[in-house]
């Protein structure tokens, strides 16, 4: 009898066996949306999602045209600076029958570049300004703060860089936010971050970056979580044109751009948001219990209804497109696979994943999204943030999956957090760390990371700041150090080391994380006196020869090009050499290099010995090192010879014999033989 063949994730993955109706059913629901959404393949998913060229304000041949999807409403009128915010019967829309979409056409000389407007639309009981919801430029009053819509039609922005392809072998991405990226206590610009802090990107080695708050949103403070405006670039970091040259300057130096995209919820504000259009507040989301998410605060969008789906799929690929982003990083998945957002499930096993609580809509429209996105450029990238590990997530969609292009592995700062403040250094297990750093589907990307911008919120605390805490503050310069900064200094090199080394697609790091950036991000409330104190990066620290935290920011670097240095890093497998929680000693090879770890606080080992591949190795990175703020116990330019075992040599290996400082990692690589 022939053996049944399987989805590819059920394949790959035998245990998915019982689940395999759900996940063939989930795979089908999407093919029977994209088949109706393409009327039966007679279009691509692409033209669907063009919804940004239809709807909004076009400047146009003849002058203006302006469109809205506003079923609820019963009339509607553009007001502004053209009209003196008044109803004029010249700026009333019509309504399209029978499409739920209402439209005018006006003159040239209706309006112009910069002015503000709004609609204020009427419904059956009530009425209001509102600004539109495909607008593409939102600013706010700096006297009223009050939001309005711009009119923008400036003359093309001129691309220096046409096309670009990312580099994903790894993929290196700094996580990023533009108003916080300057030293001065202000909100930074598209223009200060392309001339200030994306040459130190580049310098770093990074080859992408990850944009928080692109979307607009009302307050600052909401880390840009809370979008109003879903196709507006935030205003507050300046013009769209300087947005563009932000990405054209990334892209001209080698640098992806990748954005921080909102689809799993969105404000609740009426007047500068969708959460109540046209009288409607179910227009965009779910009815009933599942309007509002319980833990944010925000709106819940409705992934069954066609048109939010159009909404958003369009969304995607407006800001590839006119952008000419890279792709995204979808934020808050685990809220929108799940009737309950994931909130208190604990996730212990398979079948918590297919008990019927699953947001099917949902599913699917991340699934199109991932479709749509890799049509318009296939080699865009796509990364999930979710927690409860769904599989399938980052799978090809051939083989039953998302689609995603990777998932963040959200276990591990998490692991590094409750390791620091749980463990005695004595107690820190080499086997654990290696099983954590390591831990994934095999047939799913990820992304790992240390620690991300969630750890440097205020009620939270970095890596660096777990470690050193106040001697941060009164013992970070050079000479100056306690016992506890050097420990600090130390682990805070090999918790990022041993993390990158075992990385099987990229590595996140959030900007200034890697030289130790002190203090926490708090943005300007109430509570702070509006204060923009901690909404900053103060870059003064690590160019600052005098203190600790140029070692921190040079050993990342150096880290970098090491793991750039081993050709095609993400298809060479992580080898286990050998680990011994006795001792705390890890080792284990990607390629020709070969990671050497002694988590001991206090115990130093001469002549311990590895079985690798004989011949000739030279240390290339060395945590211990002088140069990163260590003792320089070892001498790294002796090369190091294999010893021969007549065990072993039918295999080609020999012993490697090192001196292992306490609390020190060391990364040699093998000599290439003469030929």
């Amino acid at each position: 009898m022939a053996k049944a063949r399987h989805i590819g994730i059920v394949a790959n993955d035998p245990y998915l066996e019982p689940y395999e109706d759900a996940i063939v059913g989930r795979h089908n629901h999407a093919l029977w949306k994209i088949d109706q959404l393409t009327d039966g393949g007679r279009r691509t998913l692409s033209d669907f999602a063009s919804g940004y060229d239809y709807y909004g304000l076009h400047h146009t041949k003849s002058g203006w045209t302006f469109r809205e999807w506003a079923p609820n409403a019963t009339d509607i009128y553009l007001v502004g600076d053209f009209n003196q915010w008044e109803e004029r019967e010249e700026y009333r829309c019509r309504r399209i029958e029978d499409t739920g979409n209402w439209e005018i056409n006006l003159p040239e000389k209706a309006m112009k570049h910069g002015d503000l407007y709004k609609m204020h639309v009427k419904w059956q009981g009530g009425q209001g300004e509102r600004i539109p919801a495909w607008a593409t430029r939102v600013v706010q009053d700096e006297q009223s703060k009050i939001f309005s819509a711009q009119v923008w039609a400036p003359k093309a922005y001129r691309w220096h860089k046409r096309k670009f392809t990312p580099t994903k072998d790894p993929l290196l991405i700094y996580e990023c936010h533009i108003g916080m990226a300057q030293d001065a206590e202000k909100v930074g610009t598209y223009t200060e971050f392309k001339d200030n802090v994306l040459p130190r990107i580049v310098k770093d080695g990074y080859n992408a970056i990850q944009v928080m708050a692109i979307q607009e949103h009302p307050y600052y403070g909401s880390f840009g979580y809370h979008v109003s405006s879903f196709f507006a670039p935030s205003s507050r970091f300046g013009t769209p044109e300087e947005l563009k040259a932000l990405i054209d300057a990334a892209h001209k130096q080698g640098v992806a751009v990748i954005m921080d995209i909102v689809h799993s919820h969105a404000v609740k504000n009426e007047v500068e948001g969708l959460g109540n259009l046209a009288g409607d507040p179910n227009q965009y989301f779910y009815p009933g219990d599942r309007h509002e998410h319980p833990a944010w605060d925000s709106l819940c969008f409705d992934y069954g209804k066609d048109d939010v789906i159009h909404f958003l799929l369009s969304n995607c690929k407006y800001w590839l497109e006119e952008f000419h982003f890279d792709g995204f990083r979808f934020d808050g998945v685990t809220s929108m696979l799940y009737y309950s957002h994931g909130l208190g499930e604990a996730f212990t096993n398979y079948a918590d994943y297919f008990n019927g609580h699953e947001d099917d809509n949902a599913i699917c429209y991340l699934t199109l999204a991932n479709k749509l996105i890799h049509e318009v450029n296939p080699n865009a990238i796509t990364i999930a943030e979710e927690v409860s590990g769904m599989p399938g997530l980052a799978a090809k969609f051939e083989d039953g999956g998302y689609g995603f292009n990777y998932r963040l592995a959200m276990n591990i700062p998490d692991y590094w957090i409750k390791t620091i403040k749980e463990r005695r250094d004595e107690d820190w297990k080499p086997s654990s760390i290696f099983w954590e750093v390591k831990n994934r589907r095999a047939d799913e990307q990820t992304i790992s990371y240390c620690e991300s911008h969630d750890q440097a919120l205020v009620g939270d605390k970095t890596i660096i700041f777990r470690l050193i805490d106040a001697d941060m503050y009164w013992h970070f310069r050079r000479g100056d150090e306690t016992d506890l900064v050097n420990r600090g200094i130390a682990l805070h090199k090999m918790i990022r080391l041993v993390t990158l080394g075992a990385i099987n697609g990229g590595y996140l790091n959030f900007m200034g994380n890697e030289f130790g950036h002190p203090e926490w991000i708090d943005f300007p409330r109430d509570g702070n006196g509006w204060s923009y104190k901690y909404a900053r990066r103060q870059w003064n620290l690590v160019d600052n020869p005098d203190l600790d935290y140029h070692f921190l920011g040079d050993f990342d670097r150096e880290m970098l090009s090491v793991v750039k240095s081993e050709p095609h890093f993400n298809l060479t497998p992580v080898e286990e050499i050998w680990h011994n929680d006795g001792d705390q000693i890890l080792a284990y090879k990607r390629g020709e290099l070969l990671f050497v770890f002694n988590f001991s606080p206090s115990r130093s080992f001469t002549d311990y010995g590895f079985l690798v591949k004989e011949g000739e190795y030279d240390v290339v990175l060395n945590t211990d090192a002088k140069a990163f703020g260590g003792n320089g116990l070892a001498d790294d330019s002796v090369p190091h010879f294999t010893n021969p075992d007549p065990l072993y040599a039918k295999d080609g290996k020999g012993w490697l014999k090192l001196y292992i400082p306490a609390r020190s990692a060391v990364v040699l690589k093998k000599k290439a033989e003469k030929k």
